[in-house]
């Protein structure tokens, strides 16, 4: 049996869900705090499921980068604006990459102690993680060095192995022998299943249009969105684009000698997305999916992108499953080696994997993340008339995170 935290859950179903458009780094959504992207998804998700948002009990919310000067109040927020009543408290949630399914597992043990419906709401602004120093509370002193750095850039870096997340992948990929046409491959897979989703508009179901906005609440100030001049509405994912293999062999490797480069790992770009957690026996109408258990582990640092293996391996084993139970996958593509090192370990049938593209081609806000490889793999789920899915994410600093969901409509 492998260590770790497993957590199993009944009568708890994901009843509606809902994302921002992920939109590349410096984009439209570049000056949007993620707050305002929060309470854009969480206002959305609750019209959506014709909920009175009175009926939450509970917020949960998740931001990785102090990206605004009220960054602490980001959780209290989402649930205020989104018209939760001032009674109802709200708690932050951060597990890097798997913040979305955090912010899930944490739902379910609270209605498992008694809530009745939870808002989750993953937010998160690439673009407004700031230039930052931390040791200069008491001034400059003359000659002393000035420790000013971009914190997006420095927090990719794990100090207790000496190695940036892509040095992590490129160690799967020595150990997994991975070639870098293997991972352009892969890569390419990725954009095209993610361009061919884009193009039949199967994305436009789970996103909502973010325009110019102000979000009032009586008796207080009131929040917004304010988009650039000449954009009047933010529709698609903008990093999802045509590509071929002689393109991404071109691009140079990070690291030299390496096999990852700026087009076969994760895209940098802002985004939210929200789910509500309630009762399944207390729907009007057809859940998205069953929320049935969910499966955190830690791993080496070094190697910290084979997470989703021993998850994915508990999480099966405690709910006494084995991986061909398991109809579609999605696993966050943090980096290519990583994906292709992670499905050759559990030889994952890459057939079930990632069927609408990854973050490779769409982009990877990282508290925002898990919602989204959740919510559209119920929506696989849902339209295939297929029954169990997993979703799984690797973690900075050595974890993996699983979650089991099941298609509340399978008749099997």
């Amino acid at each position: 049996m492998n260590p770790g935290q497993y957590s199993v859950f009944r009568d708890v179903a994901i009843l509606e869900a809902v994302r921002t458009p992920w939109i590349d780094l410096g984009g439209a959504l570049a000056q949007t705090s993620p707050i305002d992207l929060g309470i854009k998804v969480g206002r959305e998700v609750l019209a959506r499921a014709g909920l009175d948002p009175r009926a939450v009990d509970t917020v949960l919310a998740g931001s990785m980068a102090q990206a605004s000067f009220d960054a602490y109040l980001l959780p209290r927020h989402i649930g205020l604006y989104s018209g939760v009543p001032q009674q109802v408290p709200a708690l932050g949630v951060q597990r890097i990459c798997a913040t979305g399914f955090e912010l899930l597992r944490q739902a379910g043990e609270q209605l498992r102690d008694g809530a009745e419906l939870a808002l989750c709401v993953g937010a998160e602004s690439m673009s407004r993680n700031p230039i930052a120093a931390y040791t200069h509370r008491d001034g400059f002193r003359l000659g002393a060095s000035v420790d000013f750095k971009d914190f997006l850039w420095e927090a990719l870096f794990d100090p207790a192995p000496g190695l940036d997340m892509i040095a992590t992948a490129e160690n799967l990929a020595r150990r997994h022998g991975l070639s870098r046409e293997a991972v352009d491959t892969y890569a390419l897979n990725s954009h095209e299943q993610a361009l061919q989703a884009q193009a039949s508009g199967w994305f436009a179901e789970e996103i909502v249009t973010v325009r110019n906005e102000s979000f009032e609440l009586d008796g207080y100030q009131p929040r917004g969105i304010a988009l650039p001049r000449r954009i009047d509405a933010v529709t698609l994912d903008s990093h999802v684009r045509p590509t071929d293999l002689p393109a991404l062999a071109k691009l140079r490797a990070i690291h030299v000698g390496g096999v990852q480069t700026a087009g076969n790992s994760c895209a940098v770009v802002d985004g939210a997305a929200a789910m509500l957690v309630g009762r399944a026996s207390a729907g009007t109408r057809p859940a998205l999916a069953n929320l049935l258990a969910t499966a955190v582990v830690g791993v080496a640092p070094e190697f910290m992108g084979i997470g989703p293996v021993p998850a994915i391996q508990l999480l099966l084993q405690r709910s006494g499953l084995v991986l061909d139970d398991i109809s579609l996958v999605e696993i966050n593509e943090a980096q290519g080696a990583q994906v292709l090192a992670v499905a050759q370990a559990l030889e994952l049938d890459t057939h079930k994997l990632n069927r609408r593209g990854g973050s490779i081609a769409l982009g990877h806000p990282l508290a925002a993340t898990g919602l989204r490889l959740v919510m559209t793999l119920a929506r696989q789920l849902r339209e295939q008339q297929l029954r169990y899915g997993i979703a799984a994410a690797c973690v900075g600093g050595g974890q993996g995170m699983a979650v089991l969901i099941e298609n509340p409509q399978y008749r099997g």
